[in-house]
């Protein structure tokens, strides 16, 4: 093609030609501009302001279970409503994905529009938290105002980092991921050691500003790279160019095409992918909701019930960054059965360590759990793009990631009425042989269309632009 003058666009960044090809499954890449010249600096600005936000709303889930005691006697709400209040916030933090993501894709509703909203959001999450003594209007302050706010911010991270990095996504996918968990570190403390009944209107308003704060501040650099854009270092038919990603492509090759969320249903994947979810995040969230109650119900210390629901947001959030990287080893889909496998034999850990009332041991199975029950979720996360491209994927991993909606009812609301029914035991029990079933399921996931090109209809190639 010919050179064309090279501009520059509004945020200054160089305006480069560019050329699309196309390989033998009919997919279209966009190549020849690199993120300097769309971002005017490196891509990288789009791992480190994702993982930062991220960190800030960890606070809403897996920090709300060492409050609960606190919020209890200072609204007089039971223990059934508190945790109805987190699986409410569940329910509607991963239902609002898909909409965001349709939104977005449509032109409706820009990343950094997202991030703004979602901000305002979680704050009157933690306004209402702090100020509403009615459990109903406590649901909707905090479980739906603030479950979607946190939602939006969620599902925009996850989606930018995707978008920006197609070659090798399991490791800077998992690093973010990461700190939707180890970010709620210091707030596990702070509600084990800092909160009660006198302090909890002011402890809780500034976490609602702190997030605002924060997640505010990363918005202002969120932008998402062209339609089909591809690293201009790396070469897409061949993958040569850079001995990393050329690795990360062999075990994680492209999508065959870009597919619409119909099209991604129909494969049958989508569904699957889905399921696997439901179950898996399931046995996560019944974790993050009962761990520390467990361990004082055994009869463990407060700083052993603290640590072992620190140890599990630490390695929740390491652990998502290390699967992620190993994921470019190993390949997606391997790894992901590996890691639900992990968390289900950590809840028969976890029965195993009360029964011999043995700290050391509870500690090293909250590790496990911590590790499977986060890690899974980067997996999900690289491999809705991995399967089905990165043109829909904030529609597609939204229709993913929604499965969590319904894990949010079973496994903290309705893992309260197990434990009540069977006790921890009965309830760890039954986690781990769900966490097992979707392992199974996880087996079955298989790319569209590589290795059976009539499963799915190769479109004509595009002109060069």
């Amino acid at each position: 093609m010919t050179a064309d003058p090279i501009t520059t666009n509004e945020s200054g960044a160089a305006n480069r030609p560019y050329r699309e090809v196309t390989d033998a499954n009919g997919r279209v890449y966009r190549v020849g501009e690199t993120d300097r010249d769309i971002l005017g600096h490196s891509r990288k600005i789009m791992i480190y302001l994702p993982w930062i936000a991220m960190m800030a709303i960890s606070v809403f889930e897996y920090a709300y279970g060492s409050a609960e005691d606190t919020l209890s006697s200072a609204h007089g709400w039971t223990q059934s409503n508190t945790f109805w209040i987190l699986s409410i916030w569940v329910f509607f933090q991963a239902g609002i994905a898909f909409p965001a993501g349709w939104m977005r894709e449509k032109g409706i509703l820009t990343a950094r529009k997202a991030m703004y909203t979602g901000s305002v959001m979680c704050v009157i999450g933690f306004l209402a938290l702090s100020h509403l003594d009615n459990v109903w209007l406590a649901i909707v302050g905090f479980g739906v105002i603030g479950g979607i706010g946190a939602g939006l911010v969620y599902a925009t991270c996850i989606n930018m980092v995707g978008k920006w990095f197609p070659e090798r996504r399991g490791a800077r996918t998992g690093f973010v991921n990461g700190g939707f968990a180890y970010g709620s570190l210091p707030f596990i403390f702070i509600f084990n050691y800092a909160f009660d009944t006198g302090n909890y209107h002011r402890v809780l308003d500034l976490i609602g500003c702190y997030i605002l704060i924060v997640v505010f501040g990363c918005a202002f650099f969120f932008k998402d790279p062209p339609k089909n854009w591809w690293p201009a270092d790396i070469d897409p038919l061949t993958y040569g160019g850079n001995d990393k990603s050329a690795t990360s492509l062999a075990k994680n090759p492209p999508a065959v095409r870009q597919f619409t969320p119909k099209e991604a249903i129909r494969t049958g994947m989508l569904p699957l992918m889905w399921l696997s979810i439901v179950l898996t995040a399931g046995v996560s969230i019944f974790g993050i909701s009962f761990q520390v109650d467990f361990a004082k119900d055994v009869g463990f210390g407060p700083l052993v019930a603290a640590s072992s629901m620190g140890v599990m947001a630490v390695i929740n959030g390491i652990g998502r960054a290390v699967v992620g990287w190993l994921s470019d080893l190993w390949g997606r889909k391997l790894t992901l059965v590996f890691v639900i496998v992990v968390l289900g034999l950590a809840q028969f850990g976890v029965i195993w360590a009360g029964h011999l009332r043995s700290e050391w041991l509870f500690l090293f199975f909250a590790f496990l759990s911590g590790f499977g029950g986060g890690a899974f979720y980067p997996m999900f996360a690289a491999l809705t793009p991995d399967y089905f491209g990165e043109n829909f994927n904030a529609t597609n991993y939204g229709l993913v990631y929604s499965g969590k909606l319904v894990s949010g009812l079973f496994g903290g609301g309705l893992g309260s009425m197990v434990v009540a029914a069977w006790g921890y035991n009965g309830a760890y029990a039954l986690a781990g042989g769900v966490s097992m079933v979707a392992a199974a399921i996880a087996l079955l996931l298989r790319q569209p269309g590589r290795g059976d090109r009539e499963s799915v209809p190769v479109p004509r190639p595009q002109p060069a632009t």
